[in-house]
């Protein structure tokens, strides 16, 4: 056998002439087979928000209705707190039966639960403050106080707990959603 023989099929290839035989093939460029990702952002969803969406702002907006109610809620212990301690004083109510009830509770317990108030009223200020500027420690945070404001509505404060467990719940799931995700993880210049 020869190489130069053109009918061997052993041979070395000969060149072939364009437009007969197999179809040319282009030269591959660098980086065939799968194609590439396209750079992280490039896709038209994938763009960091502007503005704020409706649901974070939603959830900023229920942050101030719990600071709100829970600043209602310490006035309405430091009134009782302050109720209690006078109305203990008083000699005509020593023997009211309902007042005795009522004293029993001790007002050291009602300002500490009505300071317990104002520090979680306090926290939901911070919170809905932050909500402009803050990173994903915020909506980390937020989604906490979500979290155990829901447990404490449903475990100590059945009746009055239900606004704050409705709400809570709310604020976690508007903060731990796509949108939430995308606002508190956007690129700050």
């Amino acid at each position: 056998m020869s190489f130069g023989d053109p009918n061997n099929p052993y041979g070395q290839p000969q060149g072939q002439q364009p437009g007969y035989g197999y179809p040319q093939q282009q030269p591959q460029a660098p980086g065939y087979g799968y194609p590439q990702a396209p750079p992280v952002g490039a896709y038209p969803g994938a763009m960091a928000p502007t503005s704020m969406p409706g649901t974070v702002s939603t959830a900023r907006v229920l942050l101030w209705v719990i600071a709100g109610l829970q600043l209602l809620g310490v006035a309405l212990f430091a009134f009782s707190a302050a109720s209690v301690t006078a109305a203990k004083n008083d000699s005509t109510l020593k023997d009211d039966a309902a007042f005795q009830q009522l004293a029993d509770y001790s007002t050291g317990m009602l300002w500490a639960i009505a300071a317990f108030a104002l520090a979680w009223g306090v926290w939901a200020i911070a919170l809905a403050v932050k909500f402009n500027s803050g990173g994903n420690g915020v909506r980390i945070t937020a989604l906490v106080f979500g979290i155990l404001t829901a447990i404490l509505g449903i475990y100590p404060f059945v009746v009055v707990g239900l606004i704050h467990t409705v709400l809570a719940i709310l604020i976690a799931v508007f903060v731990g959603n796509a949108n939430g995700s995308a606002w508190f993880n956007r690129p700050r210049y």
